[in-house]
């Protein structure tokens, strides 16, 4: 029996591993979404999800995702992306924005959810949260925006590989004008500031870049095994 089990969890690993993998060449960066496809909310609420629980340095998340399904706010937005129809036409847009700056006050904050949600003791907290602080004290604001946004392009990886494991199509983008975005959608007001973009959706049939072959290198090239 012991050994029917261990079977059988081996092969339904492996199913996995071969799912993941055949999704992820299934992947790419669509060029042309069909405009009648919508996400689901369900859908939606999976990406959502995903963001949120994004691997950020040491938990404190100093990114928002905006989420857009507007057509008239998303055409507004068009022209700043130097007219990359992947904006308008995919289900909906997803803009990656950064704090504008991270503040004691967000720190402080983030352990007292710690605090909250584990149960973790101040006396254990304390030494952490001043380190934490005595860290983001001494880089510059410009230090502090780019820690941010390089948390920004993980929670981008992670999105487009969910997408990928969900059959949703998508686009990363860092061509667009993010000064622009910022004011056409009022991100200075957050304290926020536009650094990504990543339509999603599902692929248009007359795409013709979805049934190119991947260009890599082989894993031999790439990947190295000490």
């Amino acid at each position: 029996m012991l050994k029917r089990n261990v079977t059988n969890l081996i092969f339904a690993e492996t199913i996995r591993y071969m799912d993941i993998i055949k999704q992820l060449k299934w992947r790419y960066a669509t060029k042309k979404f069909d405009k009648s496809k919508k996400l689901s909310n369900e859908k939606l609420e999976v990406l959502k999800q995903a963001f949120n629980l994004t691997a950020t340095s040491f938990g404190l998340q100093t990114i928002k995702m905006i989420v857009i399904k507007d057509v008239n706010l998303r055409a507004s937005l068009l022209k700043h992306a130097y007219n990359q129809k992947q904006v308008l036409e995919a289900s909906h847009l997803l803009v990656i924005c950064i704090q504008d700056d991270v503040l004691n006050e967000d720190v402080v904050n983030y352990y007292e959810n710690i605090k909250a949600t584990r149960k973790t003791s101040d006396t254990i907290l304390k030494p952490y949260r001043e380190e934490l602080i005595n860290m983001m004290t001494k880089m510059s604001v410009e230090e502090r925006q780019q820690w941010s946004k390089n948390q920004a392009y993980i929670a981008l990886g992670n999105l487009m590989t969910v997408c990928a494991a969900e059959g949703i199509d998508s686009c990363p983008m860092e061509g667009f004008v993010p000064e622009a975005y910022d004011e056409a959608l009022g991100l200075a007001g957050m304290n926020l500031k536009s650094v990504l973009l990543l339509p999603v959706g599902y692929r248009a049939e007359d795409d013709i870049f979805s049934g190119f072959e991947k260009v890599r290198r082989s894993i031999k090239e790439s990947v190295i095994e000490l």
